[in-house]
Order: structure tokens, then C-alpha cells, then sequence
């Protein structure tokens, strides 16, 4: 899978000062599972490294984006390269893009705009990656900064191997069938985030057949990144745990049982994390032989060497 990245995060010298900043978990953990593609907006566009830092100044929904000292505006600058870049980065056919938080050109959210008397006011987005995430509003972005927290990076990390897949079904060809598969192995991941929306893209693989296949992907993954989005919960997850549990009842043994309950309700308590439970039933998977549940994405979203569920 391919994802996009501000360059600095690799450890690449391209910030303003010289420097970088270097996020090793996303370099030396997660970049054993995905191929990177470095963006640096400043110094793509032409700006010189070191350089004077740069702000956003003006209107919070459309800042111009200056010299902090100097006052020169590099807005147009950046709108061009940036419309060219992601020119590019669509043939890139990328799973995902991970901001450098703050900054003036890659911020994705909270990124400080100078009103006319000079304060700053947090609300603004970084002139490359507001573009970026106008042009592909269905693929997962994040800031390195949010995602030091558990559950946002779970969620993150979950979303861009689901987009990973769905584009290797796209590349195999749409079908009907291929879709009812897709879907299928989907079913409890989408339960485990929002169960409106696992009805509604039930009822519309249902009626796959009325509709052409163009439009049916696009509303397909539209409602399926949309959903997403959305975190799973504790409470969502027991609600998915217990519904696995089901398909055990005539296997399980009176202990098993127990076992498996007692696990659940550890889990509901926030005692243990989530890939205990998640554990024990990938065992019971592989003991009773069931082929529903091998399939199911929800009991190996990513590689467990990311140990995204030890933590949430």
C-alpha cells in the first residue's frame, strides 16, 4: 500500500530551520507495511532550505500564506504546485495521507491563522493539505500528532488497510460477486463502527443488480470510508464480540463458555484490551473450523506485529 507523507516525519532535513521531524513509529513500524510517498509543499514548490517560516494570515476558510518577518505571500505559489502535485499523487493511487501537524502548508486541522490585528486564532488547515483532502475526501488522512493516541491510530491504520483492499478489488474488476465478498468480509468491522450504516450498505449490495457498476462503487465506498470513520467503542465491540460468540454456541463447552464470557465482560470493564478477547476467538476460529469467521476482517484488521489492539 502506498501513503502519502510529510517528508519531515522520515527524518528528511526540509523544515524551514533545517531540521526535520522525524516520527520513528510511522518510519521503522508502520513503514514495514506500507511504501511511503514523501511530500514537502515548501520545498517542492521552490522554497530554499533553511527559509524564513511561513503563517497563515487573513480569512480562516481562505488564508493567505506569508512570510512570518518579510510578509511575502507564497499563496499562489503553493495553489499551483499543489494542483500539479496532486495531478501526480492520483496516479499514486494512495491508501492514505499523513499530515506534519501545524504546519502552514501541510496542517490538517487547528493550524494557527493571524487575524488583522496579528492573533492567532486555531481554526485554520495548511494551504497543501486542505487541497488534498478537497481532491480525495474518501481516503483516510491524520496528523502524526493525533495519531499518538491509541484509538485514533487504530482507527487509522484500520481504514487504510480497508481502502488498500478495496483498491485491489477495483483492479480485479467490479462484480457483483466479487463485491457480496468484499462486503461480506467486512460485515463485522462495519458493525463494530456504525451499525446504521452496516444496514445500509447491507440493503444496497441487496439491490447490487439494479444499479451500474460505476455508481455502485462510488456509493459503495463513499458510505463505506463515510462509516468508518466513525471509532468503534468498548460498548460497540462487545456488542460485535458477543454476536461472534453466537456462532459457538453449539461448540463451546460449558468452561469454554465461561472462559469467553468472563474475557468479554473483562474486556467491557476496561481490564484488559481488546485483543485479549479478539484472541481467544480467533482460537476458537481455527478450533471449530468456522468459515464465516476465518473471513472476517474485524479478527485481523492489520498485522499483529502493530499491536494497534494491545492498546485500545
Amino acid at each position: 500500500m502506498k501513503i502519502g507523507i510529510s517528508t519531515c516525519l522520515l527524518g528528511e532535513n526540509v523544515r524551514y530551520d533545517g531540521g526535520h521531524k522525524l516520527d520513528r513509529y510511522l518510519r521503522d513500524l508502520l513503514g514495514k507495511y506500507v511504501s511511503y510517498v514523501p511530500v514537502c509543499p515548501e520545498t517542492e514548490s521552490g522554497m530554499p532550505i533553511p527559509r524564513e517560516a511561513l503563517r497563515l494570515v487573513g480569512d480562516i476558510d481562505s488564508p493567505r500564506l506569508v512570510t512570518q518577518k518579510s510578509g511575502e505571500d507564497y499563496t499562489s505559489v503553493m495553489q499551483s504546485w499543489a494542483s500539479k502535485r496532486l495531478d501526480a499523487l492520483e496516479k499514486e493511487k494512495l491508501c492514505g495521507f499523513i499530515f506534519k501537524s501545524k504546519s502552514p502548508s501541510s496542517g490538517m486541522e487547528r493550524v494557527k491563522v493571524y487575524n488583522d490585528k496579528g492573533h492567532p486564532v486555531p481554526k485554520g488547515r495548511g494551504i497543501f493539505a486542505g487541497m488534498f483532502m478537497e481532491r480525495f475526501p474518501l481516503l483516510p488522512v491524520e496528523e502524526e500528532g493525533r495519531l499518538h493516541d491509541p484509538m485514533l491510530r487504530e482507527n487509522f491504520i484500520t481504514r487504510i488497510f480497508v481502502y488498500g483492499r478495496w483498491l485491489e478489488l477495483m483492479e480485479q474488476g467490479l462484480t457483483t460477486a466479487r463485491l457480496i465478498d468484499f462486503h461480506t468480509r467486512h460485515k463485522l468491522l462495519l458493525m463494530a463502527h456504525n451499525v446504521n450504516a452496516y444496514r445500509e450498505l447491507g440493503r444496497l449490495v441487496a439491490g447490487a443488480r439494479e444499479l451500474p457498476p460505476d455508481e455502485l462503487a462510488d456509493q459503495y465506498i463513499s458510505k463505506l470510508m463515510t462509516a468508518l470513520k466513525l471509532s468503534s467503542t468498548i460498548k460497540k465491540n462487545v456488542n460485535v464480540l458477543q454476536h461472534v460468540m453466537g456462532y459457538f454456541k453449539k461448540d463451546l463447552s460449558s468452561d469454554e463458555k465461561q472462559e469467553l464470557l468472563e474475557v468479554i465482560g473483562n474486556y467491557k470493564d476496561s481490564l484488559v484490551p481488546l485483543i485479549v478477547p479478539v484472541t481467544l476467538l480467533n482460537h476458537y476460529v481455527r478450533k471449530y473450523d468456522q468459515p464465516y469467521l476465518k473471513e472476517q476482517v474485524y479478527l485481523n484488521p492489520h498485522p499483529m506485529e502493530l499491536k494497534l489492539r494491545n492498546h485500545v
